[in-house]
């Protein structure tokens, strides 16, 4: 099962600061199955980005696939929102990152698992 992986884990990964996740990137980076991020995160790493850190994150991010949020991304994290907005505080980022995962049928990877109360969706 393929991995999608959210803009937290992103960020420490490009920084090297935890050795906990660097393991678990390299052992996902080694897997046979690619791994995925979403253009939301895309969005959310380039609006905090350091001038220093431009080609490392270009080259972070080629290296893995971004999945296309199409209408039934779109429906479902409006769902999602509708359902969890209020209770979870689910905002757009997060609403479109796990219906994202969730339709490619992949495990999301987040150390924010409380922005994520979705039942359908399995974590790496």
């Amino acid at each position: 099962m393929s991995v999608l992986v959210d803009s937290d884990i992103l960020i420490e990964v490009s920084r090297g600061r935890d050795e906990d996740i660097t393991t678990r990137w390299i052992v996902l980076s080694q897997a046979d199955d690619p791994v995925l991020y979403s253009p939301v995160s895309e969005a959310e790493l380039w609006a905090g980005v350091r001038s220093r850190e431009y080609q490392e994150l270009t080259d972070l991010l080629n290296g893995l696939v971004c999945v296309s949020i199409d209408k039934a991304i779109g429906r479902r994290a409006g769902e999602y929102i509708k359902r969890y907005g209020k209770s979870h505080n689910v905002d757009l980022p997060d609403a479109l990152i796990a219906s994202a995962a969730v339709q490619h049928e992949a495990r999301l990877w987040t150390r924010n698992r409380k922005h994520y109360p979705m039942k359908e969706l399995a974590f790496y």
